[in-house]
């Protein structure tokens, strides 16, 4: 099976459109005149405008950016056009565009597949709070791009979302399994046997894709979510353990001919019909449930993976890894508060001391996965709002 995922010729093919308007026609030229029409796949109606160097489609409700002035560097997203919220960028919108800063509203829902892909010239960007998914390729091969600020919340991301850029192989450095507020980036540079911690919930698509190191991996309960292609092509994986895993979307498995030991969450509902495409392995399958449960989980009849399997059900299979609760911002010490002596604590870290931290994860107040003075600082400011 070929890759599912074309490196920067889809941002090109993108891009091909407004390449073949030569560099000098005058702006007026190239204003679009309000149109109404429908949106893709969709029924609800919408307009389409133009506010100062920006493209942008008008729903009932909402509004989303399709594009803007090809030559501008800077950029400044509004919070909202003809009194609506602007709450998404369109698909392929800057792609290529020179810019060098974007200044993204607080209202954002949504990045769109391609929406900065091959921005060469972006350096940084901000996720607003309100961000809740940055799809397909997005900011792929923005070579640029060093600065990620995320959220304090999960975010969604997609299949090489931040691929070809500084940030995502700094994070590599920092650990090879980048995860973000729960969710897990990326594990292409992982290697041999790899267990996800608890407490992530999210696994973006091709998270582990075409990975020839990885020989196994471990999913916690807490991991539902997993999108399409996550180890596809991973073809030393040998075995998976999926334990909280609601849907196998398609590619989840795909390539991967060496796969012969499979556990599966009994909360597991749907398979889809190419989630094992072109593998070829003889698996023993464990499923976490009943085989009354496995039956009613929907798939292919006809899928030869699975048809080649050897069933083994286990009703009272894992789930404990999941935590209870959601971890408390700075509270380093664990003991259910951020207060002075989580800041004592740090303190005493950073100056060497022999102090045990028992969760550093939780005083990484900026998410840049490591503890510095900046953690002490966002610490103290904290404390005293």
């Amino acid at each position: 099976m070929k890759q599912k995922v074309l490196k920067a010729a889809a941002c090109l093919t993108a891009a091909m459109a407004a390449a073949v308007f030569p560099l000098s026609v005058p702006k007026s030229t190239w204003l679009i005149a309000p149109v109404t029409a429908f949106a893709d796949g969709e029924d609800e109606e919408f307009t389409e405008g133009q506010s100062g160097d920006l493209y942008y489609k008008k729903y009932s409700d909402h509004i989303v950016i399709t594009g803007g002035n090809w030559q501008a560097t800077s950029v400044m997203i509004p919070s909202e056009i003809d009194s609506l919220p602007v709450t998404k960028i369109g698909d392929s919108a800057f792609t290529y565009f020179s810019l060098t800063s974007v200044t993204l509203p607080d209202t954002l829902v949504e990045i769109a597949q391609y929406a900065f892909c091959g921005c060469t010239n972006l350096s940084s960007v901000t996720f607003p709070d309100s961000l809740k998914r940055v799809d397909f390729q997005a900011f792929d091969e923005c070579s640029a791009l060093a600065e990620v600020n995320f959220p304090d919340h999960l975010v969604e991301t997609s299949s090489n979302t931040f691929r070809g850029t500084p940030w995502l192989e700094a994070q590599r450095k920092e650990n090879p399994l980048v995860i973000v507020n729960g969710a897990l980036i990326d594990g292409q540079t992982c290697k041999g046997d790899v267990t996800v911690p608890a407490g992530v919930k999210y696994v973006a698509g091709s998270a582990f894709a075409y990975n020839t190191d990885l020989t196994s991996v471990v999913l916690p309960s807490s991991a539902a979510a997993v999108e399409a292609n996550v180890f596809n092509g991973c073809e030393k994986l040998t075995s998976a353990t999926l334990k909280g895993v609601t849907d196998l979307d398609y590619g989840t498995f795909a390539e991967c001919s060496q796969l012969t030991d499979l556990k599966l969450s009994g909360k597991l509902t749907h398979i889809n019909y190419g989630t094992f495409e072109d593998n070829n392995a003889t698996a023993t399958i464990t499923f976490y449930g009943t085989e009354d449960t496995w039956k009613a989980v929907e798939r292919d009849p006809e899928d030869a993976f699975l048809n080649r399997a050897k069933m083994v059900f286990d009703p009272n299979g894992p789930e404990p890894d999941e935590p209870g609760d959601d971890p408390v911002i700075g509270d380093i010490n664990k003991d259910g508060a951020c207060d002075m002596s989580d800041a004592v604590l740090l303190m005493g870290w950073l100056l060497k001391e022999d102090v045990t931290l028992a969760d550093w994860e939780a005083g990484d107040m900026n998410k840049d996965g490591k503890l510095t003075a900046a953690d002490f600082t966002l610490l103290k400011r904290h404390l005293l709002a």
